[in-house]
Formats: C-alpha cells, structure tokens, sequence
C-alpha cells in the first residue's frame, strides 16, 4: 500500500534541535503527537524532514544477511548460499517475491514529502520570535518545501528505474484513492522528476555548509541543496535517454541529459566542488566532514547507528578466517579483469606487459583501494594479518563462508576497524554516495559521446569532448587518458569499463546494465579465480565460469503481488504475468 500519514497523528523527532540532526539524521527517540503539538517549533516540524531523509536509499548490504546488489551483477558473487540476493539470478524472483522493499519505502516517503509539501507550511511560530536564531531556524523551514519536493522526485527516480510506469501521486490521498491508483507513464514520470528540479533548482538553499547570515555555527553537510537537485535532474535525463526507457533512441534526450551535466560541472566549478585527489578517501570516515575530500560529494546519505559509527559494512564482508570477519560480497574475476595496467592498456591487449603469474602487479591504482587480494594485509588494523585465499588458506575455501572468487571487498570498508572482541576501534562513520563528481563526469562523457557521435567531437555548446570528460577519473587515479581517435564502439567499450571500475559497489551497475539493455553480455557468466599454492610456494592461478540466469523481463522489476491484490488497477510488467 503507498503508506499515508493520517491527519493529525504523527511520528517525530522528539528533541528538538534542527542543528544537532541535521548530520545525524537519525531518530533518537521516537513519540507520537498530535498537530498543535508538532506546529509549535521548529524541532518538531524538522523531525519529519529526518524521517524522510533517513528514507533515502543505501547498500551497505541490504539484502538477508548483508549481501549488496552488486552482487546480484558482474561485481561480485556473496559467499554464503541461500541468500536472497540469489533470486535474481536462479529462477526464485517473481511477483510473490518481488523484493518490493523499495516500492513500500519510496511511496512512504513520498507520502511524508507530500504531508510536508501541503500541510506543514505557512507556520511563523509566533511564541518563539525572540529567540536569537529565530531568523535561522525560520530560513531552514522555509526551505524545507523545497527539500521534500526534491526528495519526493528522487524517491520517484528511484520508483521509475526499477519498475517503469508507476502510480504518480503528487497531493495527499485518501485510503480508496491509493487502491485505485493506475500506473502513469515513465515518460510522464522522468518528465516530472526533471521539471519539479528545474523548478526548485533556483529556490532551494543554495550551499547548506554556507548559510551565511542564517548559520547556527553548525555546517549541515549531510542535507540536500542545490547542487544535489542539479545531480538528480542530470541523473533522471539520462536514464531516461538511455534504450531501456527511450526505444525510439531520441537523440534530443541525450542532448539534454548532456546539457544538464554540463550545467552541473559548471555550478559545482563555480562553489570550488571538484575531484577528491585520493580516490579511496571517498568512503573513509574522513569523506563525513573533511573539506577536501567532501568537495567531490555532492549529497551523501549518512549512515551509523550511534555517535561512533557502526560496523555494518565490515562485518558484512571482512574474510572469513579473522574474527567477525563473514565474507560477503566478494568481487569476481569479471571485474578485476576491467582494471587496466598503468600503461592505459587492457589486460588483452597487445604491449599491455600483463603477466599471468603476476597478475596485480602494475594495475590501475583503483584495484588495490577496492579489491582485497591474496598476500594483501587487510584489514590495516596493526597486528592484521596478510590474508589467504588460496585453497587451504586461513581465509580461503573450503571455509565456510570463504570467497568463491578469490577476492574479498576492500571499498567501502574502513580497514582501521578491527571486529575482535578486545578491540578498541570497532566503529566509525560511513557516508553512502548518493551523488559524486566522478560519476558526473563520466554522465556527461555518456551523453555527449550519444548525442554528437565520437568520442573527440565538441561543439559551441559542449566544448569537452566524451573521451575528455570520460579521462577525468582515469588522471586522478594517475591512469593515461583515453586516447586519441577511438573508433565509436572502442570508446563505447572503455566507457562502460571506466564506468565499472571507478563506481565499483556504489549501487551503479545494476542499473547501468539494465537501462543500456546489456544485460546478456554482462550478466550471464561470472567468472571465479581458484587460486592453487604449489608445493613450491608459488601460486596457480585458475579461472572457472559459473552461469546465471537472466531473461529480457529482468530489466524490470515485477510489480508485486501484494500491491495488485489490494488495487486491481495496477498492471504487471511485460513478461512477470
């Protein structure tokens, strides 16, 4: 059912102060109050901003015990069977097992955007009027309309992806007009989604970390301003440029999927946003509040559980072999074989200097700060040891739980942590990366590449060409950049790869995939390394191809079943009846 928030009975934040959950976006502590209690300060009325923020979407391992949808993709295969992140690939997912927590979760805070957007504004909390940063407190709920109606149209994004045309509710609705909602277009909807950003786009707060003469003293980094807006309305164009939402192949959409990113590299230039220099710092703890490492975020979800972090993402993935240490979502030899050498060659090519005996050696810098390999020490924890993967190893098969692929998962995970029972560093923080320059970059390469045809074309309106914007990752990694006069379909080709490597278990490729409608070339075989120590102490490296599942309906979720039972109205996705 799309959740409503009845007239006057409330869940809310219960202490107050807009400054202190402003990063957190977390609830302390929950109550239930009636309206006159949530309209009579500003903390109140900013606890429903908090819960929809704290709706944002996050994958550290979402799925029954820890796994991430990387790996129901080429990234990365989890190590312990019977996990559900296996029914997107073994024959299991249907509309009784739809994986519809997304459907419940971005209608509900939908429902609080809308309950915000028409029942929460004109307030002036007249009793509080004298206070000194009364002016302050006003200016932030004054913006809040315009941070619930972006949320809602990226809640809507998030809607459209992954099933198409969905029910467009836009006002608050009663119970019976929920259960006879039909699907409204993913035209109409992505064309809602850009517009409600372009409204908004000049009306929201323009930089949330420089309020100027509204500050408190506090930086809120962790909410949504301007340029978050513009990353959303470039996001959605392109999506809904690429083949799986645009059959007819308009080349007009990319044209404006590019305008758009351009738009926003010229806006974040401008407020001194640009590339973080150490690509791993991205998801460090330092990337919460660190000034140049957060210049590259331009909207991060915060997650943690209290006031030192959490450990939700090491526990889910450090090897199996140290204490605490799972397994998880472990990278397959798919993607380790998408990292070039550093001379910009692919491991394939001709000159490339890859050695088979030697196979991490002279890598992209990019594969070590994600990917955990045999002889690593990791974690970095001091008294770590390095870790196995080789059969028989400490931290290799047949462990229960050990990687299938030879791999563990660095990315995402701070080393420092150390799970064992006497350790005195356990938790820190962690930032999800909702919106980054990187990926702005390689946006913009995407589109520009789709709507003047090569890689090396510019124009008066797009004067960096495709191969240009698509070699920003690639030089701060100290990669070549792409080089010069690559036909079409080679550039499409290492496009796509860069796009794998650099947002590596950032939630992209699930989607990528699908919305370019690769889904057979990319998802059909993962390939493992079974790595074999000889008696000589020398390692034999085995690749073994495991198939997967996949047909054409996959690129759509189905809609679930539970929904359709409730509202007749809503129809089934192309091949899930």
């Amino acid at each position: 059912m799309i959740n409503k928030i009845w007239k006057s009975v409330f869940v809310v934040c219960a202490a107050g102060c807009l400054a202190s959950c402003s990063d957190q976006m977390n609830y302390n502590e929950y109550n239930i109050f009636d309206k006159d209690y949530i309209t009579q300060n500003f903390g109140n009325v900013g606890g429903f901003m908090t819960d929809i923020y704290n709706t944002v979407d996050y994958d550290f391992g979402n799925y029954s015990s820890g796994a991430m949808q990387a790996s129901a993709t080429d990234e990365s295969e989890y190590s312990l069977g019977g996990n559900g992140i296996e029914h997107f690939y073994n024959g299991a997912w249907s509309p009784t097992n739809a994986k519809a927590s997304v459907w419940s979760s971005m209608y509900k805070g939908i429902s609080t955007c809308n309950h915000v957007i028409y029942e929460l504004q004109g307030l002036s909390f007249d009793e509080l009027k004298l206070n000194n940063d009364y002016a302050a407190q006003l200016h932030r709920y004054e913006n809040y309309k315009y941070e619930s109606r972006f949320m809602r149209a990226y809640f809507y994004f998030c809607l459209v992806r992954q099933y198409g045309d969905v029910p467009l509710v836009t006002k608050q609705i009663t119970a019976e007009e929920v259960n006879s909602l039909e699907r409204t277009s993913a035209d109409e909807v992505f064309k809602f989604i850009i517009d409600e950003c372009a409204e908004i786009q000049s009306l929201i707060i323009e930089d949330y970390s420089n309020l100027g003469e509204f500050s408190t003293g506090t930086e809120e980094t962790g909410r949504a301003d301007r340029l978050a807006v513009l990353a959303l309305k470039a996001r959605a164009a392109l999506y809904w440029a690429s083949p799986l939402f645009n059959p007819s192949g308009d080349k007009e959409r990319y044209h404006m999927a590019a305008l758009y990113a351009k738009e926003l590299l010229d806006a974040a230039d401008k407020r001194g946003k640009g590339l973080t220099a150490n690509y791993a710092d991205l998801w460090s703890e330092k990337s919460f509040n660190t000034p140049g490492i957060m210049k590259e975020i331009l909207y991060g979800r915060r997650y943690y559980k209290n006031s030192a972090g959490d450990n939700l993402v090491e526990t889910n993935n450090y090897p199996v072999g140290i204490e605490g240490g799972k397994g998880g979502n472990c990278p397959t030899q798919n993607l380790v074989d998408a990292y070039d050498m550093l001379n910009g060659k692919s491991i394939g090519e001709d000159g490339s200097g890859y050695d088979e005996k030697n196979p991490y050696q002279d890598r992209d810098p990019r594969l070590a700060a994600t990917v955990a390999v045999n002889g690593d020490q990791w974690p970095t924890y001091s008294g770590a040891a390095k870790i196995e993967t080789f059969q028989g190893g400490i931290n290799g098969e047949p462990l229960t739980g050990a990687t299938p692929t030879g791999y563990y998962l660095k990315k995402l995970c701070n080393g420092a942590i150390s799970l064992a029972s006497n350790s005195k560093f356990k938790e820190s923080r962690h930032t999800w990366l909702t919106f980054r320059l990187g990926e702005v970059y390689l946006n913009y390469a995407e589109a520009v590449f789709k709507y003047l045809g090569g890689a090396d074309i510019t124009s008066m309106e797009f004067p960096m060409s495709a191969r240009a914007a698509a070699s920003k990752t690639r030089q701060r990694a100290g990669m070549p950049d792409f080089e010069q006069g690559m036909d079409a379909n080679t550039f499409w080709t290492k496009l796509c790869n860069e796009r794998f490597v650099e947002l590596a278990f950032e939630g992209h490729r699930f989607w990528d995939v699908r919305r370019w409608k690769e889904a057979d070339k990319y998802f059909k075989n993962i390939v493992e390394m079974k790595l074999i120590k000889e008696a000589d102490g020398n390692i034999t490296y085995m690749r073994k191809n495991v198939s997967r599942q996949w047909d054409d309906k996959m690129y759509l979720f189905p809609i679930p079943q539970s929904e359709r039972s409730k509202n007749p109205n809503l129809t089934q996705n192309p091949g899930w009846e």
